[in-house]
C-alpha cells in the first residue's frame, strides 16, 4: 500500500503501532513508516524506523522478514551516502532470504547498483530477480523489476530494449491498483520518449506523471530531474534551473536523501551552464563531484566532472591540464558505455585546438566524430561538430561546410518534430557552433553568395514553416478563457488601487498550464520548411530593390548587399557598439513621445547617423534609389531603421530573414478583401483613428474641423469619444479627401449589434449566420466595407473569428511585450489579452495587419538567431505584411500617421510605400517625426 496510497499507508502503520502489535506486525509497520520517510520525508527518521523494523524481525525469528527489511535499509543507507553500510546490509539480506524473498532483495540491490552507476551489476541482479518473480506470479514486483531494467537500458543507450520492458511493465500495472507505481510508469515512458528524441511526448508524459504524483500528495525529486533534462534539451535552461533549485529547497527542508541532492546539483550545474551562468555552474558541479565521490557513485561523479570542466571553460578558466582532465573523463565514460562520452571527447578536442595542440585535438575529435552517424539527434550533432572542427584544423573549407550542412540537417529534422514555435526557436541554439563555423569558412573563402547562404541557413528558421496548430483541446480553450478573465480582473484591480497578488498568482498558474499544453504539440514530418536559393532571391529583387542582410562574425557586422543580380559584401562596425547606440536611440524616442523634449531631436538624429555608420558602413553609398529590405540579426531587432539617414526617405521594409521576405512576397492575398477595424479599451486617445477610418471607408464625408476639439459622432459606438492623447499636442484632423468613399462599415457594438448604412444593392455587408454582426458564411464582403469591433464587441473570440482570413486588419489596442514569456505578449481586448497563442489558432492570419500602439514590434532574441514576439508569430501563419511599433509613441500623433497610411493603401500602395508617404505627410515637429520613425513595415505586402 505504501506505493499505492502512501499517505493512507503511513496513517494505518502508525495506527497499528498504537495498538501494541506483536513483533512481526510491528516490524511491518516500522518498515512502512521507514519507506515513507525515506522516499517522501526525513531520511534520519527513515533509518531509525528501519533499524527498529530489522530488530523486531529478528525478535520474531523470521529470516524472510529480516531479509526484506535489510533490503529496504540498504536502499536508505545508500541514499544517505553510506554506500559501504548499505551494500553490507544487502549482503546479509541476500544470505538470509530464500526464493521469492531473495528475488525481491535482488531487485532492490539492482536498484542500488543503478543509483551507483554500476549498470552491469544492476542488469545481472534484476535478471535473476525477474525469473523468480515471474515464476511466483508476483505481478507488482515483476512490473517494478521490468521498469528498473528498462531504466538501466536507457542509461546505456539501449532505447529499444527499454521501450519493450516499459511496455511489458505498463501492461502489468494495468491489472493492479498501485497508483504510485503507475505514475512512475508514465514518468518512465516520458524518459524513454526523451531518449528517443520525442521532446513533446516526453513533456506531455512527464506532466501527466506530475499530476498523478500530486494527486497522491508525494514529492518526486526524480521527476524534477527528468523534467529539467527534457527542458534543457528543448532550450529551456533557465526554467530547468528554476525547477531544480526549487526541488533542492524542498529536499533540504525535509532532510531528504543526499543521493537525490547530489543528482539535483548535477542537473542544476548543467542548467546553469546552458543558461550562460558559468560561475553558478562551477559552484554546483564542484559540490556534486564531492558528494558523488563520498557516496562512491563513480558513474555520476564522472558526469559531474564533465559538467565542471565545461563550466570552467565557459568561465574562461581554460588551461592545458583541462585537456587531460576532459580526456580522462571521456575514457571513463566510454568504459561505462555512457552516451555522454562523445561530448567529453569533443570538449577535450576543442580545448586542445584553442591551445594550438593540433595532434591532441585530432585524436580527441576523431573519437567524438564517430557518433555522427548514429544515436539521438543531439549526439549526432556532437559528432558533426567534431568533424567540422577536424576539417577546419586541416584547412579544408569544403570539409567544414559539408560537416556543418549535415549537422544542421540533423537539427532541422529534430526541430520539425517540435510543434510549438517556442521550442523550435530555442532548439536552434544547439546548432549555433555549426552555423558559426560555416559562416567563418564562407568568409575565409571570399564568396559573399556563400556567406549569404550560410547566414540564411540559421537565421529565423522558425519562420520557414508554420507551427503546429494548437489542438482543439477543451482544457486548453478553457484555460485561455480563464486566463483572459483573470488578466482583465487584475488590470481592473490595478487601475482601482486594489490588491492584485492573488490574481497575479492565478494568472501565472494559468500561463504555466497554457504553455505546458502548447509545448506538448508534435510537429510535422522532418524535412519541412523552405530552402534558401540566392538566384530566386535576386530574381525577385530585380534591378530596383536592394536587400541588405547583416551577418555578424567575430563581433563585427558584415553587410551583404543583394540586388541587380549580384551579392556584394561590405564590412561595417562592431555589433556591441551598435547595440549600445540602438539603446540610446530607444531612450531618445521615449523622451520625444512627450511634449517639451524637442531639444532631444538633434541628439536622436545624430545617433541615427552613428547607427548608419556602424550597421551599413560603406554599403550606405550603394543602395541605389529604389526600395530597401533590411534583414538584421535578432540582437538588432529594436533599431528604428527609418531613422538612419540613408533609409529615411525610402520605401523601407524589415524582415527577419531573406527567406521569410520571399515567402511573404509570394503569399497571395485572400479573396473578398475583407477589412477589420478593432478598437480595444483603455487607450489614452480612445483609438481615435478607428472611427475616423470607419467614416472614411463609409459613405459620409468627414468634417474638416480639427479633430482635437471635435467629439466623434456616436452612431452605433455609444458614448462619443474625444480623441485627446496622453502625450503632446493634438495633431490636425485629416482633410476630407484623405480616404476615398467606400461601402458603409459594419459596426459591432457592445450588444453585438451590427448596423449597415445603405442596402445590399449599395454594397452593404450581409448579416446572417444566426448571430448579429457577422456576415453569413460564403457571402462576399464588399472591398473596403470594414467590420468595426469596439467596446464590449471587441472580445477575443469575436475578434479572432473576424481576423481569420481577412485581407486587412487594423488593431488599435494596448500592446504588452513579455520579455519573460514572449508568446504571452498581448493586445488588450474588452475581455482580456489577445495573446500570441490565440493567433496560432487561426487557420490564416490576416494578409496585412496594422498594429497602431506601442511596443507591438518588440521581440525576444532566442536560440541561434530567432525572434519570438507578436509580429514573428504572424508571418508564418499567412500574414504577408505588418506595420508595428518598436518604441513608445505619442498617442495623438499616431492618428494622422495611421490615416495617411490607410490613404496610401487605398491608392494601391504596399505597406512600406504607404508608410513612407505617411511619414512624409506628418508635421515636421519632433513629436510627429519620432512617431513616424518608431513604426516599421515588416514583410513584403
Amino acid at each position: 500500500m505504501v506505493f499505492a496510497a502512501p499517505n493512507e499507508a503511513l496513517a494505518r502503520a502508525e495506527g497499528l503501532l498504537d495498538a501494541a502489535p506483536p513483533p512481526l506486525h510491528a516490524s511491518i509497520a516500522h518498515q512502512v513508516i521507514g519507506i515513507w520517510q525515506r522516499d517522501f520525508g526525513d531520511t534520519r527518521l527513515a533509518l531509525a524506523h528501519l533499524r527498529r523494523a530489522r530488530d523486531l524481525a529478528a525478535r520474531a525469528d523470521s529470516p524472510e522478514r529480516e531479509a526484506d527489511v535489510l533490503a529496504t535499509l540498504g536502499v536508505a543507507l545508500v541514499h544517505t551516502g553510506r554506500t559501504r553500510q548499505g551494500l553490507a546490509a544487502f549482503e546479509r539480506g541476500v544470505a538470509r532470504g530464500t526464493g521469492h524473498t531473495r528475488a525481491r532483495v535482488l531487485y532492490r540491490r539492482a536498484y542500488v547498483w543503478w543509483v551507483l552507476g554500476r549498470h552491469g551489476e544492476a542488469l545481472e541482479d534484476v535478471r535473476r530477480a525477474i525469473v523468480v518473480l515471474r515464476q511466483a506470479g508476483d505481478v507488482i514486483w515483476t512490473a517494478r523489476a521490468l521498469t528498473l531494467r528498462a531504466t538501466v537500458h536507457l542509461a546505456l543507450g539501449a532505447v529499444e530494449r527499454a521501450e519493450a520492458d516499459f511496455a511489458a511493465a505498463e501492461e502489468l500495472w494495468g491489472t493492479t491498483d498501485q497508483e504510485h507505481d503507475k505514475a512512475d510508469a508514465v514518468e518512465s515512458r516520458g524518459l524513454a520518449a526523451f531518449r528517443s528524441g520525442d521532446v513533446p511526448a516526453a513533456l506531455r508524459l512527464l506532466d501527466e506523471a506530475s499530476e498523478r504524483y500530486a494527486a497522491l500528495g508525494t514529492p518526486m525529486f526524480m521527476l524534477n530531474i527528468r523534467r529539467s533534462e527534457v527542458m534543457m534539451a528543448a532550450g529551456l535552461a533557465p526554467e530547468a534551473l528554476a525547477e531544480v533549485d526549487q526541488a533542492i529547497t524542498v529536499l533540504d527542508g525535509i532532510g531528504g536523501q543526499s543521493t537525490r541532492k547530489a543528482e539535483l546539483l548535477l542537473v542544476a550545474a548543467r542548467a546553469a551552464r546552458l543558461a550562460g551562468d558559468a560561475q553558478t555552474a562551477v559552484a554546483r558541479a564542484a559540490v556534486a563531484v564531492r558528494l558523488f565521490a563520498a557516496q562512491r557513485r563513480t558513474w555520476y561523479e564522472t558526469h559531474a566532472r564533465l559538467v565542471l570542466i565545461e563550466a570552467r571553460v565557459a568561465a574562461g578558466r581554460g588551461a592545458g591540464r583541462l585537456v587531460a582532465d576532459a580526456a580522462a573523463v571521456a575514457e571513463k565514460l566510454a568504459s561505462f558505455g555512457a552516451p555522454a562520452a562523445p561530448e567529453a571527447s569533443l570538449l577535450a578536442g576543442r580545448i586542445a585546438l584553442d591551445l594550438g595542440w593540433t595532434a591532441d585535438a585530432e585524436r580527441h575529435l576523431a573519437v567524438a566524430a564517430r557518433s555522427r552517424h548514429s544515436g539521438p539527434p543531439l549526439a549526432r550533432m556532437t559528432g558533426w561538430a567534431a568533424q567540422a572542427l577536424r576539417a577546419r584544423a586541416a584547412g579544408s573549407t569544403r570539409g567544414v561546410l559539408e560537416a556543418c550542412r549535415r549537422g544542421l540537417d540533423v537539427l532541422d529534422d529534430h526541430r520539425m518534430t517540435l510543434g510549438a514555435s517556442e521550442l523550435r526557436a530555442r532548439a536552434t541554439a544547439q546548432g549555433a557552433e555549426l552555423a558559426a563555423l560555416a559562416q567563418e569558412a564562407s568568409l575565409a573563402s571570399g564568396g559573399p553568395r556563400r556567406l549569404l547562404v550560410w547566414s540564411e541557413r540559421w537565421r529565423a528558421t522558425v519562420l520557414t514553416a508554420p507551427p503546429a496548430r494548437p489542438p482543439a483541446d477543451p482544457v486548453l480553450l478553457s484555460d485561455l478563457t480563464a486566463f483572459r478573465e483573470i488578466a482583465a480582473r487584475a488590470e481592473e484591480a490595478r487601475m482601482e488601487g486594489r490588491p492584485v497578488a492573488a490574481l497575479e498568482r492565478e494568472q501565472r498558474r494559468l500561463e504555466r498550464e497554457i504553455r505546458a499544453r502548447t509545448l506538448h504539440m508534435r510537429g510535422e514530418a522532418p524535412g519541412g520548411g523552405d530552402r534558401f536559393d540566392v538566384g530566386r532571391l535576386l530574381a525577385a529583387l530585380g534591378d530596383d530593390v536592394r536587400l541588405v542582410e547583416l551577418a555578424v562574425l567575430d563581433g563585427r557586422v558584415q553587410v551583404l548587399l543583394c540586388g541587380q543580380g549580384r551579392v556584394r559584401r561590405f564590412e561595417a562596425g562592431l555589433l556591441a557598439e551598435a547595440e549600445r547606440e540602438a539603446e540610446h536611440v530607444q531612450a531618445g524616442l521615449r523622451r520625444l513621445a512627450h511634449p517639451g523634449a524637442e531639444a532631444r531631436l538633434p541628439v536622436v538624429e545624430a545617433a541615427g547617423r552613428r547607427l548608419e555608420e556602424l550597421l551599413l558602413g560603406p554599403a550606405a553609398a550603394h543602395l541605389g534609389a529604389g526600395p530597401v529590405v533590411v534583414v538584421p540579426p535578432g540582437r538588432l531587432h529594436r533599431v528604428p531603421w527609418a531613422l538612419l539617414p540613408a533609409l529615411r526617405d525610402r520605401v523601407l521594409s524589415v524582415s527577419p530573414s531573406a527567406t521569410s521576405w520571399l515567402r511573404a512576397r509570394e503569399t497571395a492575398p485572400p479573396s473578398g478583401g475583407r477589412h477589420i477595424l478593432v478598437r480595444g479599451p483603455g487607450l489614452a486617445s480612445g483609438g481615435a483613428e478607428v472611427p475616423l477610418l470607419a467614416e472614411g471607408y463609409g459613405a459620409q464625408a468627414m468634417p474638416s474641423e480639427g479633430y482635437g476639439a471635435q467629439a466623434m459622432p456616436s452612431g452605433d459606438y455609444g458614448t462619443p469619444v474625444t480623441p485627446t492623447g496622453s502625450h503632446g499636442p493634438r495633431a490636425p484632423r485629416p482633410e476630407p479627401d484623405r480616404l476615398r468613399h467606400k461601402a458603409p462599415a459594419t459596426r459591432v457594438d457592445g450588444a453585438g449589434k451590427a448596423a449597415a448604412e445603405g442596402n445590399a444593392a449599395d454594397g452593404a455587408v450581409a448579416v446572417g449566420n444566426g448571430e448579429p454582426g457577422y456576415p453569413a458564411p460564403g457571402l462576399p464582403v464588399a472591398r473596403g466595407a470594414p467590420v468595426v469591433l469596439e467596446g464590449d464587441g471587441a472580445r477575443v473570440p469575436r475578434v479572432l473569428r473576424e481576423l481569420d482570413g481577412a485581407a486587412l486588419a487594423h488593431i488599435a489596442a494596448h500592446g504588452t511585450f513579455r520579455a519573460d514569456s514572449p508568446l504571452f505578449s498581448s493586445l488588450r481586448m474588452a475581455d482580456g489579452p489577445l495573446i500570441v497563442h490565440d493567433f496560432e489558432r487561426l487557420d490564416r492570419s490576416p494578409y496585412r495587419i496594422i498594429l497602431s500602439c506601442c511596443d507591438t514590434a518588440r521581440f525576444a532574441s532566442v536560440g541561434a538567431d530567432e525572434l519570438l514576439g507578436l509580429v514573428t508569430a504572424l508571418l508564418p501563419l499567412g500574414t504577408a505584411g505588418v506595420v508595428a511599433c518598436t518604441a513608445p509613441v505619442n498617442d495623438a500623433a499616431v492618428v494622422p500617421l495611421m490615416l495617411a497610411l490607410h490613404k496610401g493603401l487605398d491608392a494601391g500602395l504596399s505597406l512600406a510605400e504607404a508608410l513612407r508617404d505617411a511619414r512624409a505627410a506628418l508635421p515636421g515637429d519632433a513629436v510627429h517625426q519620432a512617431t513616424g520613425w518608431a513604426f516599421s513595415a515588416f514583410g513584403a505586402a
